[in-house]
């Protein structure tokens, strides 16, 4: 039996899931802005349940939904909320976001996602791993037309992408009149090239405000940025 991942005051059960944790979704579950006076988020893809259970530690929303289409993932997920200090404000629900976008009439404060994003052919040898990591289960521009539909007029969309997809992503977010507020750029240390994108986006338009983030000075030796993004979920930080 997999032991679970034990966050400060969460643990994540992941053996069920193609998925694992990894450092995208902490890194979004930590970054991604709350506006103020949020009371409902929504986590598309939600795998193991991380990001929703980060933003449930972060704040007070009184409804934190999820999205999970594998059956698998959606009952490992469902298993973490319940384990949860927050399982009163957690929910998952088993389904595509086509069939959610059409079901709900409700308009979200936030949304996040840690999309699928392997444009290119990628076969790990497990279907469901690449079913989870391939784009063509959720394209970014069903994921945005969705979008578009159940965020709030001043909601906050908060993604995590690679980097070579960015101006992709801007032009395809603008065709939905959603606009790019901020966007931070990782790389894992100084002499790695950057290889993902933070991107959070409204539908007003604004000067975006960029940055960059490096992960580790060394092996395992991060940088005071990431210690002080990720300190309140990692054990060892």
């Amino acid at each position: 039996m997999e032991k679970p991942f034990k966050f400060k005051q969460f643990m994540i059960r992941q053996n069920r899931c193609a998925m694992k944790v990894g450092t995208d979704g902490v890194l979004l579950g930590a970054w991604a802005s709350l506006p103020v006076n949020t009371k409902a988020i929504l986590d598309i893809g939600s795998g193991t349940g991380l990001i929703a259970l980060m933003l449930a530690q972060r704040s007070s929303a009184e409804i934190i939904d999820a999205i999970e289409i594998d059956g698998d993932a959606y009952e490992q997920c469902v298993d973490n909320f319940e384990s949860s200090p927050w399982g009163d404000r957690l929910f998952c629900y088993h389904a595509s976001l086509d069939e959610f976008t059409d079901e709900i009439d409700d308009k979200y404060d936030m949304i996040v996602s840690n999309p699928p994003f392997y444009s290119e052919d990628v076969s790990t040898g497990n279907i469901a791993r690449n079913t989870a990591r391939q784009n063509r289960s959720l394209p970014f521009s069903k994921l945005l037309e969705s979008i578009s539909k159940l965020l709030s007029p001043e909601g906050v969309f908060a993604v995590i992408i690679p980097i070579k997809e960015e101006k992709r992503f801007f032009h395809m977010a603008e065709s939905v009149k959603l606009y790019p507020k901020r966007a931070t750029r990782v790389r894992g240390n100084q002499k790695s090239e950057i290889k993902r994108s933070l991107l959070e986006f409204g539908f007003h338009t604004t000067k975006t405000m960029y940055h960059e983030l490096t992960i580790e000075t060394d092996r395992h030796i991060y940088t005071p940025e990431y210690v002080a993004l990720t300190k309140e979920f990692y054990l060892k930080m």
